[in-house]
């Protein structure tokens, strides 16, 4: 494609490759594709492409809060493409193409509710002070036979040598390869996809595996694992599986998060967390205090649904606390070994099912928050993270609260985002309590 005229070479590309339509689609508040099959050759031509304005907002039962941050009118919002994200749909059983879109308002603003809005203004904040935000996601998942009773426990796939895992197999090579007909599939999907993966592992979990993304621009790597977990749903079910992003699909096994690696350079390309002399900056602890004292209003961001907080327990390898320490993955902030021009943070709270541009835009937007206001972090703990108070919230009416009475989230985030956020997440609960549970019905059936 034609880098500096990229609408030019479409036309005749998807002529040459027989393409019929183009998924224009965009993440909603979770994260989720959604959007509309376009003509390959309206999309070529540029054709003008408009969706509701609540769509970006839609709950996950399908639900649509009428608070009222919502116009009562619900107004269109145009979807325009980014050009750089225009791939192949590698799963697609006739010649597709996606992209993914912005939804701008009528009178050109973005869109205050799209999550990559939220996460666009962020950024913006950094370039205003010469500085550019570095990440790379860690994320983790679980590939379970296909569930169609949802009343019934996930339960992992046969694998080629005719039986199911069993056992936890972490780095394991062998089981890694167990599902190859579906990782041969993946790994050529997420490269048509121009996804940067890094390394790829078996996780602690039966059939749990994690990749890590190259590190690069915010939004660059935020459309990458948006792509990725929907390339990974995708060839799971044309192999008779389920790829799984819940925090906490199973019980007895471990949960799956989303660790995000930051670092922030400067104009010069400059690591700012790094002095001079190699040793750490004063804008390395300013940042690690602003995400210390931000990120637990945050908490929903990280933790969006009833079932992300089953992830947080003690020993189990998910935070419980925001302490920091050196190399310490006991801690919600760790600082892995490296040299100076590679020291980072890693945020280990968010859950892997959690929407990839909230997390990098409340991680970015808490960090530059400690910059500015000069904070002073606590001092670094070494030894075990869970020896210390449990400090994060432990249900999402805990975290919502949290949320709705901070004074620095809209901030932040933006307020009409923020109330409109709210207002999902307290919907979705209410569909939660509608539902009665498999424990409920064990305990409680005889003995209330």
């Amino acid at each position: 494609m034609d880098a500096t005229n990229p609408i030019a070479s479409l036309a005749n590309q998807f002529k040459l490759e027989g393409v019929r339509d183009v998924e224009c689609i965009f993440p909603d508040v979770s994260g989720y594709p959604r959007g509309k099959l376009m003509p390959a050759t309206a999309f070529a031509e540029g054709r003008e492409l408009r969706i509701a304005q609540a769509i970006s907002m839609q709950c996950v039962t399908g639900d649509y809060s009428y608070a009222a941050i919502f116009p009562d009118e619900d107004p269109d919002v145009r979807l325009v493409p980014d050009y750089a994200t225009v791939k192949r749909v590698p799963w697609a059983s006739v010649p597709r193409y996606l992209a993914i879109h912005d939804c701008v308002e009528l009178n050109g603003e973005l869109c205050a509710f799209a999550p990559r809005s939220v996460l666009k203004s962020v950024v913006e904040q950094y370039q205003g002070v010469g500085l550019t935000p570095v990440v790379a996601p860690e994320i983790e998942f679980y590939l379970t036979a296909a569930s169609t009773d949802p009343t019934q426990p996930l339960v992992p796939p046969i694998g080629r040598g005719g039986r199911t895992e069993a056992g936890q197999s972490a780095y394991s090579m062998n089981m890694l390869n167990e599902l190859a007909p579906f990782w041969d599939e993946f790994h050529a999907a997420i490269d048509m996809l121009g996804i940067a993966g890094d390394t790829w592992i078996h996780e602690v979990g039966t059939t749990q595996y994690e990749i890590n993304l190259l590190h690069g621009d915010p939004i660059v790597v935020s459309d990458q694992a948006f792509l990725f977990k929907y390339a990974a749903k995708e060839i799971a079910i044309k192999h008779g599986m389920n790829a799984v992003f819940m925090a906490k699909p199973i019980a007895g096994e471990a949960g799956s998060s989303m660790h995000l690696h930051q670092s922030i350079v400067d104009a010069a390309g400059n690591n700012i967390f790094t002095a001079s002399d190699g040793a750490a900056s004063e804008v390395f602890l300013h940042y690690i205090a602003g995400l210390q004292k931000y990120m637990p209003d945050l908490m929903l961001i990280y933790a969006p649904f009833v079932n992300s907080y089953r992830r947080y327990v003690s020993g189990s390898q998910a935070p419980i606390n925001l302490h920091w320490g050196d190399d310490n993955r006991t801690a919600g902030l760790r600082v892995p070994k490296s040299g100076p021009e590679a020291r980072r943070i890693e945020n280990r709270i968010a859950g892997a099912d959690a929407n990839p541009y909230l997390v990098v835009a409340a991680t970015l937007a808490a960090g530059l928050a400690g910059m500015r206001e000069k904070l002073k972090p606590t001092e670094p703990i070494s030894g075990n993270g869970y020896d210390h108070a449990h400090e994060l919230a432990r249900t999402l009416i805990a975290a919502h609260e949290q949320m709705a009475r901070s004074s620095s989230v809209a901030r932040l985030l933006g307020a009409d985002f923020v109330r409109a956020y709210l207002s999902v997440k307290a919907l979705e609960h209410e569909s939660y309590l509608r539902e009665i549970g498999a424990w409920e019905r064990r305990f409680l059936l005889t003995q209330a």
